[in-house]
């Protein structure tokens, strides 16, 4: 009977029960309790969690960063003899001790990753790290995170800001041999060089929660990290417009002057951002830490917001120095009640209901790193509060995981106006969006101008922007952040002891080539938003590295110099001085030149020829690409058709968003300008069908003229009446 009673006690361990064993299990020095559950079908979830003196488990510490999600438990125990095996799921669980090791294969046998934990003082746990890894979140070095320290430390200056920008952590490691780790408590470094990753809690001793996910595609990586953490909001239309920033202003007519020149040179701008007084000499606050107007920027502040707004502008106000105990010296459910972020927004709200569209709360390095969650929380519950039925949008300094199911969009931070600086955003911005949140973008320029800050710089600065969530100029010696301020012979204020050339006052390239890239993102307006709504549907960012759909292409997967823009369009910024040509790779397929329409096969590596005006730009064939009218702004009317630029060579579908732009509609369909559009091209047959999306409302379509256009032959272009019946176009 003893006998028959083991083996019973065996197979209940395989169940995934608990089990009484001759060993307990340990951990940092300390006996612990660990509990294994799986998280859909993709996700394993372990916590080890110390016990007490009457051997309990410690209380978890509070948390704001996951969401509710389902999760089943497979096992809890805490001793175990030797190595067992659990079925959790699709998963097989191999366990042993000591030390306690933790092995996940797939059903079929494939190994995942396999973690080991450091019963001695560091409380490591250890981890495989054989192909490139990503994530991590903003800042420190880039592309692929292997070998180098991450303190994971949230700061302004940490690393090399000048050229990395701030550290904004996310505890989100991708590997794209498979695998992804999400380390939610508590906070630590990771430590990636030697080979072998590891990670180091900052608190040891403390209880651990991680999960594994087992990505079988790489999006499965940003669905996992979303389901924990939250989807992304989705942004107003207007955020994927362009973005003015304004620093020391000469009084208060010049808000005005510059908007109207906007308008009268047909330069397309949404947003008009105003710096606070006391980071400049006159900005639209009285000082550090106010929300009361300055007469000598904005001297009759609702008038002059109202006449923005008929001029199609929306306006975001410069906000910092959040009082430290409004969001708590560390986190607690009380510094994070509703109670106290309503206390705090109160103080908006005279602001707030003269017109202002958005926030950018500055600052916030001294906060711990939940307590950011909070402000984040406070720039979109407090704005929906008193206006419930618009989206919010703010623009952050700081943040962490979770911070997207806020809505807010976080920049890189004070970066200089160099080209080593502009190299290195780009992988700083993949592996931003693929680990933190899917909208980011950088001071274009840089904020800190220095002798390199030329026109040429500031160009090709404006051109990656164009193809950053955020598109946005602003930064020191600011007139130079106007389009329009190469040719005017005035830098305007110096607020720095470096600067451009006398000679760059007069430079008359600048102004046409932001004009291009001004005109071609908001022509691009249609595929843009689709591609906002995907992310808050899938997690998959607008700015893509290449793995996310070539992780078979080894060459693809270490490349975090260029980038896809959504699934259809691949970027290869120019970040050197003096370039003539741009080494760049193309992936599996035909590729289309935008701007020439040759025709290149890949996979392949070539040359392209550039001018200053022209940033390498390719679709894939299959792409059908919408692209609107010209407008000014992202809400003035149009009356001309929208095109469908189809590029042939291969099948290809695309499914078009759009709403209303602003409302909360779209999160439960009430919006009734909410439709999806459905593009599929049959590439033998040379035709292209248009039909309703089955998430589109009976009766929601609207009538809409299309221009179907081939980018193999421009010539052959037809029109077809949408009014939501299916459409065939043949050519």
């Amino acid at each position: 009977m003893r006998g028959a009673a083991w083996l019973a006690c065996v197979v209940c361990l395989c169940a995934g029960r608990a089990l009484a064993a001759s060993a307990p299990i340990r951990f940092h020095g300390q006996d612990i309790e660990m509990v294994v559950s799986t998280v859909g079908e993709r996700t394993l979830r372990l916590e080890l969690t110390p016990l007490d003196d009457q051997g309990r488990p410690r209380p978890a510490p509070a948390s704001t960063v996951l969401v509710p999600f389902s999760a089943t438990e497979r096992l809890r125990l805490r001793r175990l003899d030797g190595e067992q095996e659990l079925r959790a799921g699709a998963f097989r669980v191999a366990i042993k001790a000591p030390p306690l090791t933790l092995s996940l294969r797939r059903a079929e046998g494939e190994p995942v990753q396999e973690l080991a934990f450091d019963d001695g003082p560091e409380a490591a746990v250890g981890f495989r790290t054989e192909g490139p890894v990503l994530g991590l979140g903003e800042g420190a070095q880039q592309f692929d995170r292997r070998g180098a320290l991450y303190p994971m430390e949230p700061t302004w200056g940490g690393w090399n800001r000048s050229v990395l920008g701030s550290v904004v952590p996310s505890p989100f490691l991708v590997g794209t041999e498979g695998w992804a780790l999400f380390v939610h408590q508590p906070e630590g470094q990771f430590d990636l060089r030697g080979g072998r990753g590891r990670f180091l809690p900052s608190t040891p001793g403390t209880r651990l929660d991680l999960f594994l996910v087992d990505i079988r595609q790489p999006d499965d990586a940003v669905a996992e990290y979303h389901r924990l953490t939250g989807k992304p909001a989705m942004p107003p239309k207007w955020a994927l417009g362009y973005f003015q920033s304004h620093r020391t202003l000469a009084g208060p007519e010049e808000p005005l002057q510059i908007a109207r020149t906007f308008r009268e040179k047909n330069l397309p701008c949404d947003a008009l951002i105003y710096l606070g007084t006391g980071y400049c000499p006159n900005g639209w606050n009285t000082g550090h830490g106010s929300l009361q107007f300055n007469p000598n920027a904005l001297a009759h502040p609702g008038d002059d917001l109202r006449t923005l707004h008929e001029l199609g502008f929306k306006v975001v106000l410069h906000v910092n120095r959040a009082p430290r105990g409004l969001f708590g010296a560390s986190l607690s459910e009380d510094s994070n009640s509703p109670r106290h972020i309503r206390n705090y927004w109160a103080r908006h709200r005279e602001a707030f209901a003269l017109g202002v569209d958005g926030w950018w709360p500055d600052d916030g390095d001294e906060l711990p790193l939940e307590a950011r969650l909070t402000r984040h929380r406070c720039y979109y519950e407090g704005p929906r509060a008193d206006r419930p039925n618009v989206r919010p949008w703010s623009l952050h300094r700081t943040g962490y995981a979770g911070a997207q199911r806020y809505g807010g969009w976080i920049w890189s931070g004070d970066i200089d106006g160099t080209w080593a600086t502009l190299a290195a955003q780009v992988s700083v911005g993949l592996n931003y969006s693929l680990s933190l949140t899917p909208f980011w973008g950088t001071d274009t320029g840089g904020f800190y101008p220095t002798r390199e800050l030329t026109g040429e710089l500031y160009t090709r600065w404006f051109q990656f922007s164009a193809f950053c969530p955020l598109f946005r100029s602003h930064g020191r010696t600011w007139k130079l952040r106007l389009p329009w301020g190469w040719n005017t012979g005035e830098f305007g204020p110096v607020e720095h002891n470096q600067g451009p050339a006398e000679s760059e006052r007069h430079n008359a390239e600048v102004e046409p080539i932001c004009r291009k890239y001004l005109e071609l993102r908001y022509r691009l307006l249609p595929y843009n938003y689709t591609l906002a709504r995907e992310t808050c549907d899938t997690g998959l960012p607008l700015m893509r590295t290449l793995w996310l759909h070539y992780a078979d292409d080894p060459e693809a997967v270490k490349l975090g110099d260029e980038y896809l823009w959504g699934r259809d369009l691949l970027v290869a910024p120019v970040v050197e001085k003096g370039t003539k040509a741009r080494r760049l790779y193309l992936p599996a397929g035909t590729w289309y030149d935008w701007w020439t329409g040759e025709k290149v096969a890949g996979p392949r590596w070539l040359e392209r020829p550039v001018d200053l005006a022209t940033l390498p730009l390719y679709a894939r064939a299959g792409a059908i690409i919408p692209l609107d009218p010209m407008r000014q702004f992202t809400a003035q009317a149009v009356t001309e058709p929208t095109v469908l630029r189809v590029f042939p060579g291969a099948d290809g579908a695309f499914t078009l968003y759009d709403d209303d732009g602003q409302t909360l509609g779209y999160r439960d369909g009430s919006d009734p300008k909410m439709a999806w559009i459905r593009l599929q091209w049959d590439d033998s047959a040379r035709r292209l069908t248009v039909e309703p999306d089955n998430r589109t409302r009976s009766g929601r379509s609207a009538v809409r003229i299309f221009t179907v256009q081939l980018a193999d032959d421009d010539a052959k272009q037809k029109q077809a009446e949408y009014t939501g019946e299916r459409v065939v176009v043949a050519f």
